[in-house]
């Protein structure tokens, strides 16, 4: 670290003796109780990890940035960042207060007083003078003081109570183990033009900008001037090109670069084979560096400029016509376990420690850097090029599997991953699509995609991808999840092993239980059901195709739903407890539906879903299998639920045999 960059822990930045101010330009003290509780628990989180660690193996939690200016007068203005500094402020207040009627809060003698100052807002100040003081929150009603903060207050009280005995070893951890990073802005700096941009942001700088500038300050140490100025060019050329998760890659670079790096006239292979093939693809002289501090650079590019804006002349800004499915800071943990090829957490909460860990505190840092910066752009044009993505191109917007492609100086254009001149709902395009979908939809949160790390680690082995080779790896990636994992007898084997030392341990069996209400681990058995069954239907020799079934696509539906009730309303009879929470009588439906439709009888359920149904949608298929069960029984009954079960069972068991069939 330099004095741009400096990591202090929460105790170490609460006991400064430098004042802190917050200037009249900043808002006024917003968080409320999610963003308060949502910072107490990422910290607990962390903490119970490191519960039985050694002290000198206790790992860092980065809170994340502090921007500062240093004024005239030595103090720093708060920039950036100020509503986590006030709300660390307030719970230091807090702990000093809980700690007169509670032993199990550490002493807070180092806290004597609070060393944050609020320019030109004397309620902020009154309020922070007495919480320090002692005063209870309920003697703040007057005009005289700030609500805002006395919630922040009461909030951060409640919360640390909350912890229970838990909450001496979250105290230390927090003020020891804790850190966030300062960012001190060069004297020079238009501060006017700053904030304004700051505002543009809406954000506070990202651990991925962090993460950036720390690769960058490694690379600055490269003993040849020329040599060093290329890494740190092609780093930055890299980073920029592949942050904006929406944009496909080759948009990051020159023409000339694109033709050189993604194939002449082409632009949808892969050239280099390495970092200084991509080092010679990479046109240094246009980015000819204005400063030989290349970390100072970095960081205050990243600062004065909203992020992911590439302002360089030879480069084109694209309308973000798609939607991505993970964003950049995740993403980076796919890739450093795809270049490591170890069981990294994918947990963007992480990313600095899993970089520390892997990178920047390993002997030869830089040498990994250039291995991890080629790693990076490739795996971001595969997943440019076959990774689903949502696009917006029409009214409607849909899941859709498109590569760039270069026609001529003025044309370039999307097209079909797979199968150019493919249209409509059938075809390997259309299947890859499919199943990439049913398992993003099983996963919607940001973190710990396994199935997008298995796939792009496939992909990261590929000279060139076929279609069918990868639906293949695709399809087998989601036999090994539910057969080997989801429905496995006892431990579902690791997500790590299936995919990177390809452990395929585990009986033939399946165990049947797994899918029984309240034991289902996770919805894609649901969705890869449904994609069997889309297959089954299309692969039927029957012409007269459902067109229901033909246009079905996955969506985020998140609720296990009974289908005859639970609780049916008075006057019908509640099913055994077998059938009732057996696999045969579940669905999946999104909540809102679920509140509705819950205590519904399975005939009004099926009115409920009359006009989608005419409309050629569904929630999902395996619903619509039950309602046409119903229809042609006329009932829905524990021998229903056992036919449909058995044809879903069924199609399950057909599938596992496929599985052993691809370890012969």
């Amino acid at each position: 670290m330099n004095e741009i960059l400096q990591a202090l822990t929460v105790k170490e930045l609460l006991s400064d003796v430098c004042r802190y101010v917050v200037p009249m330009y900043q808002r006024n003290y917003a968080w409320g109780e999610g963003e308060i509780n949502q910072l107490i628990q990422d910290i607990h989180d962390y903490q119970k990890k490191n519960n039985k660690k050694r002290p000198e193996n206790i790992s860092t939690y980065y809170i994340g940035t502090l921007v500062v200016f240093k004024r005239l007068d030595h103090s720093f203005e708060v920039i950036d960042g100020q509503q986590r500094f006030t709300t660390l402020s307030l719970l230091a207040n807090c702990l000093k207060v809980l700690a007169k009627n509670n032993e199990s809060i550490p002493d807070m003698s180092w806290y004597q007083k609070s060393n944050i100052d609020f320019e030109s807002r004397p309620k902020s100040t009154a309020t922070f003078s007495a919480l320090t003081n002692g005063i209870e929150t309920y003697n703040l009603k007057g005009d005289e003081y700030n609500h805002d903060l006395i919630n922040g207050f009461d909030l951060l009280c409640k919360g640390l109570l909350g912890l229970g005995n838990h909450l001496t070893d979250f105290c230390e951890y927090l003020f020891n183990h804790v850190q966030i990073t300062r960012v001190h802005v060069p004297k020079d700096t238009d501060l006017n033009h700053y904030f304004e941009v700051m505002n543009n942001r809406g954000e506070q700088l990202e651990k991925h900008e962090i993460v950036k500038a720390r690769l960058m300050s490694e690379l600055n140490m490269i003993q040849s001037d020329s040599e060093k100025e290329a890494c740190t060019q092609v780093l930055t050329t890299v980073w920029d090109a592949t942050a904006n998760m929406e944009r496909y890659v080759q948009y990051g670079f020159s023409p000339k670069e694109r033709h050189s790096i993604f194939g002449i006239n082409d632009w949808g292979v892969f050239v280099p084979k390495n970092f200084n093939e991509l080092m010679r693809c990479v046109d240094i002289s246009s980015k000819s560096s204005q400063d030989t501090d290349e970390t100072h650079i970095s960081l205050m590019q990243m600062l004065k400029q909203p992020p992911n804006i590439i302002r360089d002349n030879n480069t084109e800004l694209t309308s973000e016509r798609f939607s991505s499915v993970i964003n950049f800071s995740n993403f980076l943990l796919h890739v450093l376990r795809i270049w490591a090829k170890k069981d990294i957490p994918l947990d963007d909460k992480r990313l600095i420690e899993q970089f520390e860990e892997h990178i920047l505190k390993t002997e030869n840092p830089i040498e990994k850097i250039k291995e991890f910066t080629f790693t990076l752009l490739k795996c971001k044009f595969m997943f440019d090029q076959f990774i689903i993505k949502r696009d917006f191109a029409t009214d409607k917007d849909s899941w859709s599997l498109k590569r760039l492609h270069w026609y001529s100086e003025k044309s370039s254009s999307y097209s079909n991953t797979f199968s150019e001149d493919e249209d409509g709902y059938k075809g390997i395009n259309r299947r890859i699509l499919m199943l990439l979908s049913a398992f993003h939809v099983s996963t919607p949160t940001l973190v710990y995609k396994h199935w997008l790390n298995g796939t792009l680690y496939y992909l990261y082995q590929q000279e060139e991808v076929n279609a069918q080779d990868y639906l293949a790896a695709l399809e087998k990636l989601a036999r090994q999840f539910i057969f080997l994992r989801f429905l496995k007898f006892g431990v579902g084997t690791d997500y790590f092993a299936m995919i990177y030392e390809n452990l395929e341990s585990g009986s033939n069996e399946i165990n049947f239980s797994k899918l029984e209400f309240e034991n289902i681990e996770n919805n894609f058995v649901f969705n890869y059901l449904d994609y069997l069954i889309w297959c089954k239907e299309l692969n039927s020799p029957n012409n007269e195709k459902i067109e229901i079934i033909e246009k079905f696509e996955f969506t985020f539906r998140s609720s296990v739903e009974h289908f005859y009730p639970q609780h049916p309303i008075e006057g019908h009879t509640a099913l055994s407890k077998n059938s009732l929470n057996s696999f045969g009588n579940l669905c999946l439906i999104s909540h809102s539906k679920n509140s509705r439709l819950s205590n519904f009888q399975p005939n009004a359920k099926r009115e409920h879903f009359k006009s989608s149904i005419a409309d050629k949608k569904i929630d999902t298929l395996k619903l619509f299998r039950m309602i046409q069960l119903l229809e042609i029984d006329g009932t829905w009954w524990e021998e229903q639920i056992k036919k449909h079960e058995s044809e879903m069972f069924n199609l399950l068991v057909n599938d596992r045999a496929l599985l052993e069939n691809e370890k012969l």
